[in-house]
């Protein structure tokens, strides 16, 4: 409590701005306590321990002495010694050698994107292509092998993005809103339901822990105009992405069945125990997908939450950079059932998370299969 008017205090804590007689715009800042100094990192010595080696030195004691008595290392005693003196005198001072400690700590660098004209225009390049800054860094590991100081990592990427200081910006996902009248449905709608559905509520406990393999979650995108469309499979707990080609750029539950089933064929029983995908029609035929390759498939809910968390980011990686038009169909030889397929033009992005092991993705053509 300082008693003061409220009025005072307001103008205190925001600051304000008058005219004075002159007709001048007058600013005064607002008032703020001082910050409270940065907590030192206990591995720097403390302004007590420099007094004590300061008081040590002047007796002149060795440096093991010096190091026993304060509980630290031969070499840090030198190291203090010789970077903290007092560059005019030569004598270390313990005010002197803690403000110098100080100074030094800040040590404000220039981006590397900044001092490297060829490294700048890759990163912006590929930015500029919609990559992810975890793609931008493992594209340049891959195009800078020899150069160590070309490589940067994820981390960096993002503050040189956010840096305003910077010019390396990320074009921004453009989403078009559409106003759609919604239809009035009286009752329950029965209209297009996939039947024999298992719901995701109604699935095994240890599938949304993410700590057994074998456990997948698919989605289909489409493309522009629904003029292509991809399958994709991610694997719960690993992330590892598998991508389905949908012949013809038609995702019909035939297509959707056969892909899903070549996808599988080859895994272990243990690797494919149950498929969770949405209620969409591509999935009608779930049926015999079970019946095919012994795999329970679950039914997804908009409302169910993390129904849809393992398949948003390898989804979204995959539309932004895999090609509308002409779409897989029209460049595959139809005499090859399983001739491979480039999927996109960038690594495939995983999601963060603690113990994820890198994912990758290999293309995945479908076969048609001998079911009813």
């Amino acid at each position: 409590m300082v008693g003061i008017n409220r009025r005072t205090g307001t103008r205190w804590r925001f600051g304000r701005t008058i005219q004075s007689t002159a007709g001048l715009l007058v600013h005064y800042p607002p008032v703020s306590a001082p910050r409270p100094p940065k907590p030192r990192h206990p591995r720097y010595p403390s302004a007590a321990e420099r007094t004590t080696i300061a008081d040590l030195h002047r007796e002149e004691k060795t440096l093991q002495e010096i190091a026993v008595v304060i509980g630290r290392s031969t070499s840090t005693i030198s190291r203090e010694l010789r970077r903290n003196a007092d560059p005019t005198t030569g004598r270390y001072l313990p005010a002197t050698a803690d403000r110098l400690a100080a100074a030094r700590v800040a040590r404000p660098r220039p981006r590397r994107v900044t001092q490297d004209e060829e490294l700048h225009a890759v990163v912006v390049g590929l930015l500029a292509k919609r990559w992810s800054p975890e793609q931008v860094a493992h594209e340049l590991r891959q195009r800078f092998p020899e150069h160590p100081a070309r490589q940067l990592c994820t981390e960096s990427i993002y503050q040189t993005i956010y840096d305003v200081t910077v010019e390396v910006t990320r074009p921004a996902m453009r989403r078009r809103r559409r106003r759609r009248r919604r239809r009035r449905i009286q009752g329950l709608e029965r209209r297009g339901r996939l039947t024999g559905m298992t719901m995701i509520a109604d699935r095994p406990a240890d599938v949304d822990d993410r700590v057994q393999v074998g456990h997948w979650e698919g989605d289909c995108i489409m493309g522009a105009g629904n003029r292509s469309a991809i399958g994709t499979l991610v694997e719960r707990h690993t992330r590892f992405l598998v991508l389905i080609h949908v012949p013809l750029d038609q995702p019909t539950a035939r297509a959707i069945r056969d892909g899903i089933c070549w996808a599988m064929a080859d895994l272990p029983p243990h690797l494919r125990r149950s498929l969770t995908w949405d209620q969409g029609k591509e999935m009608a035929l779930h049926r015999q997908v079970t019946a095919a390759v012994g795999t329970a498939v679950t039914s997804a809910t908009p409302t169910h939450r993390g129904s849809e968390a393992a398949t948003r980011t390898p989804t979204a990686s995959c539309a932004t950079t895999s090609p509308k038009a002409p779409t897989w169909a029209r460049s595959l030889p139809t005499s090859s059932p399983r001739s491979p397929t480039k999927s996109t033009t960038a690594p495939v992005r995983r999601s963060t998370g603690p113990g994820r092991p890198t994912c990758s993705a290999f293309p995945s053509t479908a076969v048609r299969l001998n079911l009813p």
